[in-house]
């Protein structure tokens, strides 16, 4: 069977980053405005004022494609 193709989103905002045990916070390597790809089953889906959204942790996207 075919594998199931990645979807492609843009990031609309995220968070300052992820914090380690030690307390220090390891930055995100996504940034507002990237174009990122994520699977199928990816994240958590919400609807805000009519518009659908997906919230995701950094772990769950792929890649992020640039031009």
């Amino acid at each position: 069977s075919e594998k199931e193709k990645p979807q492609q989103g843009k990031l609309i905002g995220v968070g300052k980053g992820k914090v380690e045990k030690d307390g220090k916070v390891t930055p995100l390597d996504g940034k507002e405005g990237d174009t990122v790809l994520f699977g199928k089953y990816s994240g958590q889906e919400i609807k805000l004022d009519g518009e659908g959204y997906l919230i995701m942790r950094e772990e769950e996207i792929l890649g992020v494609i640039t031009k």
